[in-house]
This record gives structure tokens, sequence and C-alpha cells, in this order.
């Protein structure tokens, strides 16, 4: 095994016991044997190889989902830069955890029965993760929702004008840093040369969400989607929906309770289930919110099934000036489904298709999680 591989789990091994748990060397090192065979950047193996090595007592087991959370899945998780962990395997250790949900309150009971289904889901998420949303039962639903919850939206990272001190050989020289060694060796020239490297920073990430009567079957899922990106991602996140008008809904969705989201969203949105202008729409986005920060160099992500309404040279003026403005466009057209050779057929999608970088389904959490592993890579 790879020594920092062996660091991560040995580092792993260190936070058990800082919670309290007791590890001793001879768990490591059995701990270590059993990976040897395992993939380690597989996070299935490394929650079940600890949790046979390293727990002893059934009580300590909530203690350890902890700690396993925080070390491996956490949004600033010590262990996520080493591994390299993509989306797909950060999905199927979520199902593999049966823990309750961070969303408190009296739904907690309902959570309770949701639990058991989870257990089931460690071994067919695979399969669970491929149906598409409208063929789901209400309990498949609800334990997607709960995987959805724990997936992460990270868009691509931009260079900045600030600098900062370079770790190895930067871009430019650090006469600052330089001077100040000097200085600290009474004149004498340093022993090395000091560089300074440019800073990089999320590129904002916006989602514009068609909740139509044609997207009825699939709106809330991705508004639910939504609202778990705009809560774990470390950057800023802005949502708006459309109908036959464009509304912002990221305060309504800032709040921990997906349900209560939703209700406040639905009562900001006036024409939920009604008819499609997405031209109009992104027009009117493009007009009001794309000359600012908001969307210059950010991802904008369109969730449509293009079946539009409105006059179509409005749609292809406002696709053109979106593209000018953003640094790339993700549409995720339900329709598509896992047909890899789909050709736009709808007027709508027609027009738009050619200033889209990026055309997913959406229709399924393996569409979705397509999305979390392409967005940091879109250059």
């Amino acid at each position: 095994m790879p020594d920092a591989f062996t660091s991560v789990l040995v580092g792993f091994a260190h936070e058990l016991r800082g919670a309290g748990l007791m590890v001793g060397t001879g768990d490591v090192l059995t701990y270590l044997a059993a990976m040897t065979p395992l993939d380690p950047t597989d996070l299935i193996d490394l929650y079940w190889a600890g949790r046979a090595t390293l727990v002893s007592r059934h009580e300590d087991d909530s203690v350890y989902d902890q700690v396993f959370r925080r070390y491996f899945l956490g949004q600033d998780a010590p262990a996520a830069i080493a591994l390299m962990l993509d989306p797909d395997s950060v999905a199927e250790a979520e199902a593999a955890l049966v823990m309750p949900g961070p969303e408190p309150g009296p739904e907690d009971e309902v959570e309770d029965q949701e639990r058991p289904l989870l257990g089931w889901m460690a071994s067919g998420v695979d399969a669970l993760k491929h149906r598409s949303f409208t063929a789901c039962t209400p309990d498949e639903l609800a334990a997607l929702r709960r995987i959805m919850t724990r997936m992460r939206l990270t868009p691509p990272r931009r260079r900045t004008r600030r600098t900062r001190p370079a770790t190895g050989r930067g871009t430019e020289p650090d006469l600052r840093a330089t001077i100040r060694e000097s200085m600290r060796m009474h004149g004498e020239p340093p022993g090395q040369l000091y560089f300074r490297q440019r800073k990089t920073k999320l590129r904002p990430l916006i989602l514009i969400l068609d909740v139509s009567g044609s997207m009825a079957d699939y709106s809330r899922h991705l508004l639910q989607f939504a609202h778990a990106a705009a809560r774990a991602s470390s950057g800023r996140v802005e949502v708006f929906c459309f109908g036959t008008r464009l509304t912002r809904i990221t305060r309504e969705l800032d709040r921990q309770r997906i349900d209560a989201a939703l209700e406040e969203a639905a009562r900001t949105v006036v024409d939920w289930e009604g008819g499609t202008r997405i031209g109009q729409s992104l027009d009117t986005f493009v007009k009001t919110w794309g000359r600012g920060s908001l969307c210059r160099g950010g991802v904008v992500v369109i969730c449509s099934d293009g079946l539009d309404r409105g006059d179509p040279e409005v749609l292809a003026k406002a696709m053109e000036r979106l593209a000018r403005l953003c640094h790339r466009i993700v549409w995720l057209n339900p329709h598509k489904g896992d047909n890899r050779d789909f050709r736009p057929s709808t007027l709508g999608m027609m027009v738009a298709a050619p200033h889209i970088d990026l055309l997913l389904s959406g229709h399924d959490l393996a569409s979705l999680e397509e999305l979390a592993a392409a967005l940091p890579v879109l250059s």
C-alpha cells in the first residue's frame, strides 16, 4: 500500500482515538493488512474494513460512523484530497451508512422507518441510481433523497489576480519573503529562492430550473438536488426557476429542512406547473442578473425539456448572450434519458444546442452524479 494511503488510514485511527474509541496499535496494523488487497480509494472498502477491525464494542458503532463521515465525507475532509474520491464512491458510501439524517424535527419517526431501507441500498444502490425518478416508489424516492443530500457540486476553479506564497516554484519571485529571509540572516543571501503563485477560487454556480407543467415529474427532485447543492457547496450557488417568468429562490432554499425550503419556494413561484417561456426567462436572467458578478465567469446549469412556447428568436439571442457572459453552459434534459445518441427534437432545444457545452439527462441519480463528476473539470 502506498505511504500516502497508509498515513491517511493511520490518521483515521488517531481520529477514532480522539473520539474515545479504544484503538490500539495492533488494531491499526490489522486495519492496514485488511486494506492491502482492497482498493483504498473505495469508501465502501474503507468503511467496512475499519468497522470490522477498529470497533470492538457495538455501542461504539455510532461514534465510528460520525468520525468516518467527518474524516472521509465532510466538506473539508482530511482524506478527500489524498484519496481523490469520486462522486459515485461517495454516494455509495452514504447509502451504506445507516445513520439519522440531518433534518431534526417531527419527521424523526419517518426517518426511523427509512433507515432499514438504506441498509438494503448498500447492496442495491447501483441499480436504484439508474432508475428514473418517475419509476421509483415513494420509499425509493425517500432513500434517493437521503443520498442526494450528501452529493457535492464543485464548479471548476479560476485563477485570480491576487497571489500567495508558492509551495514550490511559482510564477513570479517573492521579493518581500526573500528580503525578510535575508534580514533574518543579517544581510546574507537566503539559501533558497522564494516565489508567489496566483490564487484560485471556485467559479459561481447558477442553477436555472424549469418548473412548468411538462417538467412536473422531475421538477421537485431537481429542486431537492438544488437545495442539497446550495447547502453543501463551499462556493457561491444561486438557484432560479421559471415557467412563464423567472424567479430567484436562493433565499427560499436556504433552510435546513428540505420540506420547509420547498414550501417556501412554492409560495414564491407563482407559475408553478404552468406554461413554458424559456427564451423570455433566460432573457430576463441575462438582463437582470447576468451583467454583474453573479453570472460572469460562472457555470450555468439549465434543467429543462426544451418545450418553449415563446419566440425562438428571443431564446436564440438570450442563449448567445448568456454563452458570452458565463464560463460554460450545462443543460439537463430528462427526455435524453440513457440515450447517448440523443439529438434535440424540440424547437427550443434545437435553438439552444449550438450554445450548450455539455448535455446530460438529469432523469435519475446516476445522471446527477455524472453532472457532479463533470463540473470540476469543465475547462
